[in-house]
């Protein structure tokens, strides 16, 4: 771990990345309204990994979609730093999440024609962005690709093929990086590794994690996990274990 390690309780005490105020997203379905989200309040600081959880329906993935700007709320605002990304146009959404947004998805989403490495970087070659050459070395330590960025993804397993993604959403600094279910097409142990690896990279690079997970496994990896139950907030704990994750995900359920 290295010298910028920082304690998860000193994290929440620095000023958020990301703030939602009052979202709520309503949906119009066979004549009646469902709301996604009923009013969310919550705040993501630098450096902190935090896990987003609750039964099936509860709103999680709505709650990220608006957070990263890939889903409009119906009222309620979002703010990425001081940019409020509630209200922006097309145009400059799609800049904004290309510039200070990486994300993880549960498909690796890797083009098969090119190696890991080719791959890492392919995002700051079609931005035309250079690239930091100090950070890419750091990065591949701490993913622990160094002897794979040659391979093409159909020579990597499922778990590495995962770290490239990591790495590539990892690779230009974003303010915020989204992870919807990032271990569901892997294995325990793949998915262990990968969970590692985002949990090191707010450590040790400060970056600031959002992610999406049924798993209470995956989120005990996190710095805090954020529970939702019909659109809202219910409940929070900071240095989870699997066991008391699962203990509160079965109160919500129960509820």
């Amino acid at each position: 771990m290295s010298d910028t390690t920082v304690h998860p309780q000193a994290r929440t005490q620095s000023p958020p990345v990301v703030v939602a105020r009052g979202l709520v997203k309503t949906f119009e379905t066979g004549g009646s309204q469902v709301h996604a989200l009923a009013g969310v309040d919550v705040d993501f600081h630098r450096g902190a990994f935090t896990a987003i959880m609750g039964p099936s329906g509860s709103g999680k993935s709505t709650l990220m979609h608006c957070l990263a700007g890939l889903d409009a709320p119906t009222s309620g605002t979002v703010h990425l730093g001081r940019t409020p990304i509630t209200g922006l146009r097309d145009r400059d959404l799609t800049l904004l999440r290309r510039d200070r947004i990486g994300f993880i998805f549960q498909s690796f989403n890797l083009l098969p024609m090119l190696t890991a490495e080719q791959n890492i970087l392919l995002p700051s070659q079609i931005a035309r962005r250079s690239v930091d050459r100090e950070r890419f070395e750091h990065i591949v330590e701490v993913v622990g690709l160094r002897d794979r960025l040659g391979h093409l993804p159909a020579k990597l397993s499922g778990g590495q093929q995962q770290r490239v993604a990591v790495a590539r959403a990892l690779l230009n600094a974003p303010e915020v990086v989204y992870a919807d279910e990032p271990t569901g097409n892997l294995d325990s142990r793949s998915g262990a590794e990968v969970l590692r690896f985002l949990r090191d990279s707010a450590r040790d690079l400060q970056q600031t994690i959002v992610m999406v997970t049924h798993d209470p496994v995956a989120a005990s990896y996190a710095d805090r996990v954020v529970f939702l139950r019909d659109g809202s907030i219910v409940d929070e704990v900071t240095e989870p274990t699997a066991e008391l994750v699962s203990a509160r995900l079965l109160k919500l359920e129960e509820a």
